[in-house]
């Protein structure tokens, strides 16, 4: 497996991370089958492991914790905060007075002392963003953590970190992790853009589109079942916009054939072949699923393939709008009246 560079910061990681969000609770109940799965990814090259805090309520990170005893040295690893963890005010957020104390709590359920990439969950109007770098570059100075880095920003609001950074001396986020695919290509508008201006890493999440892109669902397919994970704008299968998803994903079904590759493969391959990209967080539940997602890391679409993909979903387009989920709420149309 080829080795990218982080962004500028000189870390090599490998092409696709491992995101740990289905390993516990919310996903994968089996606390050992769960380590035996992190523990193939790393034997398979995956050098870059991404979980949060709030997986699983905290039990995701400590998975993590057990499958790198006697490894950690090997593995980049990431983390973020900001979602709530626990009923009341001050659980969660971007203030110092809860970065400093949730800081700890990961630290301790990832049994390290130091996380290599730390990262804030999502953007928020109420945050400022001097309180959350004041408070982060603290921590870089106490060695608690390496690098910083932000996740669902808009491309302004990546620009105002960074001005923020410059102004202030102060750290600066080395990462953004927006959501990418090839059905939700909006980041390429304006994000992918910004963070290849700032010489970021670029960590995208969903390459296959919250299971779109996994041939699990298709035109002749049953309804699927809306929960937490499965909001009803994004997965209900009577708008227009998810039956043309579908129309999409038979269509590339056929491109993927052609290929002789899985469906998978051409969607991560997709992703990980954009030149602002640095990795692809795959999020296996399964050691099946990981063994059909870890193939394409190998795989360098052909011009061809992904002019066919473009002739689909026209580059920097989202067919689904509820599918980009990452900051952009003040550009919203509700947003713009008085």
């Amino acid at each position: 497996m080829d080795y990218r560079l982080l962004g500028r910061t000189g870390v090599e990681v490998s092409p696709l991370a491992l995101g740990t969000m289905m390993f516990g609770a919310w996903g994968n109940k089996d606390t050992d089958d769960s380590v035996r799965v992190i523990h193939h990814a790393l034997d398979s090259g995956i050098n870059f492991v991404d979980t949060a805090d709030v997986y699983s309520a905290g039990e995701s990170e400590e998975i993590v914790g057990a499958a790198l005893k006697g490894r950690r040295d090997d593995v980049v690893l990431a983390t973020k905060f900001f979602m709530p963890m626990g009923e009341g005010p001050n659980r969660g957020g971007g203030s110092r007075r809860y970065i400093m104390r949730t800081v700890e709590d990961s630290l301790r359920r990832l049994g390290t002392d130091y996380i290599d990439l730390y990262q804030v969950h999502r953007p928020s109007p109420l945050m400022d963003v001097e309180e959350t770098l004041g408070a982060l570059t603290d921590l870089v100075r106490q060695g608690k953590i390496r690098y910083i880095g932000s996740s669902s920003y808009s491309g302004s609001q990546i620009v105002e970190a960074q001005v923020a950074s410059r102004d202030g001396h102060l750290a600066r986020f080395v990462t953004e992790q927006p959501p990418y695919s090839i059905l939700v290509r909006g980041i390429e508008q304006d994000v992918l853009p910004t963070t290849q201006r700032y010489g970021m890493g670029t960590l995208s999440y969903s390459p296959l589109a919250g299971g779109w892109l996994s041939g699990k669902w298709r035109k002749d397919a049953a309804p699927v079942p809306t929960s937490a994970n499965r909001p009803p704008a994004r997965f209900d299968m009577s708008t227009a916009a998810n039956q043309q998803k579908l129309e999409v994903v038979d269509a590339l079904a056929g491109i993927a054939a052609d290929a002789g590759i899985t469906l998978i493969e051409l969607a991560i391959a997709f992703v990980i072949n954009h030149p602002g990209i640095t990795s692809a967080i795959i999020g296996p539940r399964t050691m099946e699923q990981l063994e059909s997602q870890i193939s394409a890391a190998d795989i360098t679409l052909s011009t061809e393939t992904l002019d066919r993909i473009d002739a689909l979903v026209a580059p920097g387009e989202t067919i689904n709008p509820d599918d980009n989920s990452y900051g952009t709420a003040e550009l919203a149309p509700a947003a713009r009246r008085r």
